[in-house]
């Protein structure tokens, strides 16, 4: 009996869930998420011509063939202009220009002719033109278009021509309005989703580059200490239990700068790379040479600076097979310069045939340029490879949104 009143309450659990998925995708479909509006949206008032083809109908109106073959060709034209109106390549073609000029010549011919309800066929000639036309020669196209109706309307059917006038105005006026709204609502939903999408892969990047360059440079760590504490195990075991407690704190600290830098709060500094810098090439047989001079810099100047001399330090331990690696950071008030140099083997793995970077310095050298400064790697002119960096003093804005790990 448990074993059956498991398997329902499952079964009715992933009921529910579906049920509930479905829910919440018709609930997120609001009026933002319907469907742009297109040439069908102007087809029913195509309804106020009736008037004229009732009369036709009714064998009220001379010349009935004339009355016909003009019906069918407003028609045909109102649906061809209205129909490009949606698309602005269409809608800015010569064509569909000429197409709106032949719709105004068929109805002003109809109206001249016929008058009574076949002056509504302006109202309808106002919606195409306010379909149709955008910007500075909307209104005096409109204002003319009104005049010329008002006009006809006059000679046949007097004072109602002010009616047919103001009619064509409103009507050419109320859809111009409308449909550059939607397509600015268009505009700017566009924009949006464009915005999220270049969120979403500026996140993405930064996290890539994040566990690159946190875990590279920690797993190389581990594997230098690793291999000190094997060598020193058998004649001195005090210095491998240190090496050992080195890398439960760096095991430690990596976990730490993981968490941050999913999170995406971590900030790095230059000294405390400096001092892990020295720690790791004591742990390769790396003669370590560092100087530091200048004014104090910015958090984003030690932030970046601090990821430079990770990479590059990674790089001389796991590449390079130097014997001794030189640091130097000099400050001013305008600029500050890194220098990392090896006398190892020149260029590492990370770098490919024809100067290009690989991932840790193509990226170093993106998060850089973002802030204003430069990054060149490449063989020393005394042998071994050179990593120079250099930084603006002073902090903008977008070096300090890349600053974190971009």
């Amino acid at each position: 009996m448990s074993k059956r009143y498991a398997a329902w309450k499952a079964d009715f659990r992933a009921k529910k869930a579906t049920a509930d998925r479905k829910a919440v995708k018709r609930t997120a479909r609001g009026p933002e998420h319907m469907g742009p509006p297109n040439g069908f949206a102007l087809l029913p008032w195509l309804l106020m011509g009736m008037g004229a083809f009732s009369n036709l109908l009714q064998g009220t109106t001379p010349n009935p063939w004339v009355g016909g073959i003009g019906i069918v060709t407003f028609n045909s034209l109102y649906i061809y202009v209205v129909f490009r109106a949606f698309d602005r390549r269409a809608r800015e073609a010569p064509r569909t220009r000429w197409a709106l000029v032949a719709l105004g010549v068929v109805t002003c011919a109809l109206a001249l002719t016929y008058g009574g309800s076949w002056l509504l066929f302006f109202m309808l000639l106002g919606l195409a033109t306010g379909s149709i036309m955008r910007g500075r020669h909307l209104g005096p196209v409109v204002l003319g278009l009104s005049a010329l109706a008002g006009l006809i309307a006059g000679l046949r059917d007097g004072w109602g021509a002010i009616n047919v006038a103001y009619g064509t105005f409103i009507s050419a006026m109320v859809t111009a309005a409308i449909l550059a709204l939607s397509e600015t609502v268009k505009e700017l939903r566009e924009t949006r989703e464009e915005l999220a999408r270049t969120a979403v892969e500026r996140e993405r990047l930064r996290f890539s580059r994040d566990l690159h360059d946190l875990l590279g440079h920690t797993l190389s760590v581990i594997v230098v200490k690793s291999e000190a504490a094997r060598r020193l195990a058998p004649r001195d075991m005090d210095a491998a239990l240190e090496q050992v407690s080195d890398i439960e704190s760096v095991g430690r600290q990596a976990l730490t700068e993981i968490r941050e830098a999913v999170t995406g709060y971590r900030e790095g500094s230059l000294a405390t790379e400096l001092d892990q810098a020295r720690s790791v090439l004591s742990a390769a047989g790396i003669e370590p040479v560092v100087r530091q001079s200048g004014p104090p810099l910015t958090a984003q100047s030690e932030a970046l600076l601090g990821w430079v001399v990770r990479e590059s330090v990674t790089n001389v331990v796991r590449h390079s097979g130097a014997s001794r690696c030189e640091i130097a950071v000099e400050g001013s008030t305008e600029h500050v310069r890194l220098k990392i140099t090896d006398n190892g083997r020149g260029a590492p793995s990370d770098q490919q045939p024809g100067g290009r970077t690989g991932t840790g310095l193509k990226g170093l050298t993106e998060r850089l340029a973002a802030a204003g400064g430069s990054l060149e790697a490449g063989p020393a002119e005394r042998g071994g490879f050179l990593v120079t960096a250099e930084l603006p003093v002073t902090e903008t804005t977008e070096s300090g949104e890349q600053a974190p790990l971009m």
